[in-house]
């Protein structure tokens, strides 16, 4: 007999098998249902088939239910429903006529968005990890999903592995996020452990498309009522928009709207309600800082976040934040509600060697920012420039209006060389020596154009020892008012003295020069008028005459007006002071700084006046 005929019959024989293998053969409804049942009834859930059944052997024997729906419990919430469930069956468990269930597939479900539903069936599974059943499920796996009506979470795919030969499971996930493609991989992680009570090690990462998270540590159960997992290890964050990243996660940072490209890498561990980093290091844009912080939950679904930071920085640049500020100058009305920035608590120590704000160099800096519920306070405790010192706070606070917010500012400056930090601006050095001041002012307003509307206060300069370079007003006197032609070109003037001295009052927005002198060797002068901070506008009048007494009692008046981008200046008339004891400068200015800021002016500073 040919060999031919039993190889084709065989051939045949496994085709026709093949066929009737991978064939979904029709099954009665109940029968699968009651056997369905009683698989997921072990974890605690309720399965209703709504849809028909089938059954494939080939290329592993799998049940096939149409249009279930699981349930937490008998009368439970739904937990999922109008998906598609694929049973797995072990086929060793089916050799020794039993159905065991080796894995589950559920596509196209509808999933509720009440977690706490899955609490029961996840205490069960853990259950069952305790005590040390291996009859589970070793891979569960969840295709085209959606969380509710798929606003929040949709096109979730899932893949759940523990295989029964190992101790470590893994999961990796796809999901459109609140319109975000996200992906979830978690590996190295040992359910029998956390099942347990013990820590296990672990690996996540989590990837979208302005940023990402990983972690590399352990993980432990959160104890009873506990908030959050017992972790610790190490962890990195980065993301390019940190607005953008919060608002995709779903909660809110203190200050977070003034923030950009943003990244934190340390230690970290968790303990109930607060996760702590001993040692960590913080991207800022281009800052690098480095510290130590916490952050702390509160109570609720939806807790305020509390952050508690030290860090410190080699080099700090804050030309950002100084591009924020600037708005407040910007013609159109912006606006300066505090809850955008304030969605939670903030205690922040910050010091750095050098910094920069805008074009100003800054040493020894020492800073702190206080967040509350409709309260900003930011503190500059101590920051060098120029040889001398600056000092300021800024509280920003909001009332029953919440659109509306009310400033105070206050602030001193001591020995600051204004000639140098003037050329570091770029600007014309048309006055050297070291400046010393104080201001303190307040308002009340909804924008950035009522703010300045609104601006009430006092600020004092003054300056001992200084010169106004490139001018010799000593002349200008002698001119009548006319300046040597060629000399603001060649800039070889110059007029000392021994001391300067304007006090502003505002009101409304409206700077008044209250009190003002200039007290040199050869000339003495005064400035009364208006600068106007609404309308950006200088309007200014001043006598300049010439001190010595052997000389006549000659000067002039001056005028200095128009919009700050246009300033003018023309000698009014030349005049003659007939009264030697109200000559300008025959009087040394008194100090009007003997008093910090915090605590106002004296009543008696005055500058001296004709």
């Amino acid at each position: 007999m040919s060999l031919r005929r039993p190889i084709f019959v065989l051939a045949l024989g496994s085709l026709i098998a093949a066929g009737l293998g991978l064939r979904d053969w029709p099954l009665d409804d109940g029968r699968v249902t009651a056997f369905a049942r009683r698989a997921f009834e072990a974890y605690g859930l309720g399965l209703t088939l709504q849809g028909p059944a089938s059954l494939a052997l080939l290329p592993w024997p799998r049940l096939t239910l149409d249009r279930v729906r699981l349930a937490a419990g008998s009368a439970g919430p739904v937990l999922a429903e109008e998906g598609r469930l694929t049973i797995d069956l072990d086929p060793l468990s089916l050799l020794g006529g039993q159905a065991a269930v080796s894995g589950l597939r559920l596509e196209g479900s509808r999933l509720s968005e009440d977690a706490a539903g899955w609490d029961e069936p996840l205490a069960r599974l853990v259950e069952k990890a305790r005590s040390g059943d291996t009859a589970r499920p070793r891979r569960i796996v969840l295709r085209d999903a959606r969380l509710g009506a798929g606003d929040t979470a949709r096109d979730i795919d899932l893949d759940l592995a523990w295989p029964l030969w190992g101790t470590a499971a893994e999961g990796r996930a796809s999901l459109t996020w609140r319109g975000v493609p996200t992906r979830i991989t978690v590996t190295h992680l040992r359910p029998s452990e956390i099942a347990l009570g013990r820590r296990t090690p672990f690996t996540a990462e989590i990837v979208w498309p302005d940023g990402s998270l990983t972690a590399d540590g352990t993980v432990a159960p959160a104890a009873e009522g506990g908030a959050l997992p017992a972790l610790a290890g190490q962890v990195r964050f980065e993301t390019r928009s940190l607005p953008g990243s919060l608002a995709w996660i779903g909660r809110a940072v203190p200050l977070a709207p003034l923030a950009g490209a943003f990244s934190i890498d340390g230690r970290f561990e968790t303990a109930e309600r607060s996760v702590s980093w001993p040692s960590l290091r913080i991207g800022l844009g281009q800052n690098v800082l480095e510290g130590a912080g916490a952050v702390a939950f509160g109570p609720g679904k939806a807790p305020r976040l509390s952050v508690q930071a030290t860090l410190a920085a080699e080099t700090l640049d804050l030309t950002p934040l100084v591009a924020d500020l600037s708005r407040i100058l910007d013609p159109a009305p912006a606006s300066i509600a505090l809850a955008p920035v304030t969605q939670g608590d903030l205690d922040l120590r910050l010091s750095a060697s050098e910094g920069r704000v805008g074009a100003v160099r800054v040493q020894d800096l020492a800073a702190s920012v206080l967040v509350r519920e409709a309260a900003l306070e930011v503190a500059v405790n101590r920051a060098r420039i120029q040889d001398g010192t600056f000092k300021g706070r800024v509280n920003l606070t909001s009332g029953a209006d919440p659109a509306a917010t009310d400033l105070r500012m206050q602030g001193s400056l001591d020995r600051i060389d204004l000639g140098a930090l003037l050329g570091e601006i770029g600007a014309v050095r048309w006055v050297v020596g070291p400046v010393q001041g104080q201001f303190s002012v307040e308002s009340k307003a909804r924008d950035t154009t009522g703010l300045l509307a609104h601006l009430g206060g006092r600020a004092t300069l003054a300056m001992d020892g200084g010169a106004i370079a490139g001018l010799d007003l000593a002349d200008v006197i002698h001119r009548n008012g006319v300046v040597a032609p060629g000399a603001l070109a060649r800039r070889n003037g110059r007029t000392a003295f021994e001391r300067a001295v304007v006090t502003l009052r505002f009101i409304d927005g409206v700077g008044e020069i209250a009190e003002s002198g200039l007290l040199g060797p050869g000339v003495g002068a005064t400035l009364h008028g208006q600068v106007s901070l609404p309308d950006r506008r200088l309007d200014v009048r001043g006598d300049l005459v010439l001190r010595p007494q052997a000389d006549p009692a000659r000067g002039i008046q001056f005028a200095v007006t128009g919009p700050w981008s246009a300033l003018t200046a023309q000698t009014v008339t030349p005049v003659e002071v007939s009264d030697p004891a109200s000559r300008i400068g025959e009087a040394m200015l008194p100090d009007p700084l003997k008093l910090p800021a915090t605590l106002g002016l004296p009543g008696n500073a005055r500058a001296y006046a004709p």
